[in-house]
């Protein structure tokens, strides 16, 4: 599904030049359940942004869905995004002036689908989140763990080929962070694809697999077994 070969980022120019990524090879499959993690400056954050398309690399190669995205203008960037990526980020980034059926189905509004099948859409994935008694609520009506079923329905609403998910239970409680988690692995059990960013190591135990970065370098397996991240650490 995600295939990274010899991926590399730069910053700045001359000699302030900023080396980030340093040559990343990754191979996420179609399915999989998988946590990124890493210290602060590791380049997890560089690394998330090429993945969802809002960023490029400077060398190297990204495939995603068997499609190479090299080259990509802004608008051929922003049509793969909504087709191909669901985004959950840790501040939900629900548009305040929209209540809670708007926003999920605001991605279906960019891809030209009528007011009545995309509210119809959305109250679909509302549901399955379980979250239908509130589809008219404001998110300042809603509480942190609804807010981020929110998103999660926002992010499901396209059907994406992958959901990327960035530090999905740093604003929640341990309860609500339970809550999202079960929710996260029934997402994944419907076949999805799922990369979670996260510092939190009782989260990334949950996944399938971990892929720890380095000083802009994934860690090798051998050393991954052993390594942690400092909780607390982004």
């Amino acid at each position: 599904m995600i295939q990274l070969n010899n991926l590399h980022k730069y910053y700045g120019s001359g000699e302030q030049r900023l080396h980030v990524l340093k040559g990343i090879d990754l191979h996420i499959r179609e399915g999989e359940l998988v946590a990124i993690m890493g210290s602060s400056g590791s380049g997890k954050s560089t690394l998330l942004n090429i993945l969802g398309l809002l960023d490029s690399q400077d060398e190297g190669r990204y495939t995603l869905a068997g499609t190479p995205m090299e080259r990509l203008k802004e608008k051929q960037a922003a049509r793969l995004r909504n087709q191909l990526i669901g985004f959950v980020f840790q501040s939900f980034n629900l548009l305040p002036f929209k209540n809670a059926l708007e926003n999920v189905a605001l991605p279906l509004y960019y891809q030209g689908m009528s007011r009545r099948a995309r509210n119809d859409q959305a109250r679909e994935y509302l549901d399955m989140v379980g979250l239908s008694d509130r589809a008219t609520h404001m998110p300042n009506e809603l509480s942190g763990g609804q807010k981020q079923r929110v998103a999660i329905a926002r992010a499901l609403v396209t059907r994406p080929k992958v959901i990327l998910a960035d530090e999905p239970t740093g604003a929640l409680d341990s309860v609500t962070t339970g809550e999202v988690m079960s929710l996260l692995h029934e997402i994944h059990g419907r076949g999805n694809t799922l990369v979670i960013v996260t510092h939190e190591p009782e989260i990334a135990a949950q996944t399938q697999r971990r892929i720890i970065l380095r000083d802009g370098l994934v860690v090798p397996e051998s050393e991954s077994q052993t390594e942690s991240v400092p909780e607390g650490v982004k």
